[in-house]
């Protein structure tokens, strides 16, 4: 049992349901305080570590307000996709989880504007542009097949997900890369704490999806056991049927033998076996002792 079964056996009755549909809702409300008050947010209510140190505690919550977009058709186009993920993603791993995702990925949103204020005293504005990112990769990963319409194109979210994890890679390790060389050389527009804040703020999809089974035997050791595996199992049952597909536990005849012959499994016998319609009904059954 990993950490997050542990976590969801003791807290799992705490979970929000459909949270993706409140998340939407205080999207909306945001989207409309900044038509009617553009100002407020920027002064009241965005994630200020400086600000944060001078009292003003509430912006480590208010600032989820923020919209994902300014203008009203990308606010629909974007209330509907997040909609989908976020719906699809809870009924996939379940509320629990799936709050454990997306607050995990707000906490670090704040860890990241906490070390780059504390180590290069920049008040790193934060919105949830990462934490959207996480998500969309999270759905591009449980979903790759899944499709989406971009000027009438049908487009997989496998590839767009890979688009926007090569985006966030070229962040990170173009920004350690200025430690070395200037941005202009290598072609980047980032820096060392736009990397850090990045790394951090983003941190949720790696230590989910490292910790997760869908993604636990994907090491390159694991992955050359496996096919070397299941090539000696195919070698070995192609020796025995003789490159047949099915074999008669009791006679040997297998469909090499006759293209009329049908093979069944034994849902009685105590294991695998397979035998032909002229034993399905008449073999001894096969059980543990025997």
């Amino acid at each position: 049992m990993n950490w997050i079964q542990k976590l969801e056996r003791k807290f799992g009755r705490y979970a929000i349901h459909n949270l993706m549909n409140y998340v939407i809702i205080l999207n909306i409300a945001g989207f409309f305080l900044n038509v009617t008050m553009p100002s407020m947010y920027y002064q009241y209510l965005q994630l200020s570590m400086e600000r944060v140190f001078h009292g003003e505690v509430w912006r480590l919550v208010t600032f989820v307000l923020e919209p994902p977009a300014y203008n009203i058709i990308s606010m629909l186009f974007f209330c509907m996709l997040y909609y989908t993920i976020g719906n699809s993603l809870e009924n996939t791993w379940g509320a629990f989880r799936f709050n454990l995702y997306y607050f995990t990925g707000v906490l670090l949103h704040i860890a990241a504007a906490f070390v780059i204020y504390v180590i290069w005293h920049i008040d790193f504005q934060l919105n949830l542009t990462y934490l959207n990112m996480s998500l969309f990769l999270a759905f591009g990963a449980e979903f790759p097949d899944y499709q989406i319409y971009l000027l009438f194109l049908p487009i997989r979210m496998k590839w767009l997900a890979l688009l926007e994890g090569i985006g966030l890679s070229v962040t990170i390790i173009g920004g350690f890369l200025t430690i070395l060389f200037t941005p202009d050389l290598i072609g980047v527009n980032s820096s060392v704490p736009t990397a850090v804040c990045a790394l951090i703020a983003s941190g949720n999809f790696l230590l989910y999806f490292l910790n997760s089974r869908r993604f636990s035997g994907y090491h390159p050791k694991q992955i050359k056991r496996r096919a070397e595996y299941n090539h000696k199992v195919k070698m070995a049952a192609s020796s025995v049927t003789g490159g047949a597909r099915h074999k008669c536990a009791v006679c040997g005849r297998t469909e090499k033998d006759g293209a009329d012959l049908e093979f069944r499994f034994c849902s009685k016998c105590d294991g695998a076996y397979e035998y032909c319609q002229d034993h399905l009904y008449t073999h001894k059954h096969v059980t543990k002792g025997t």
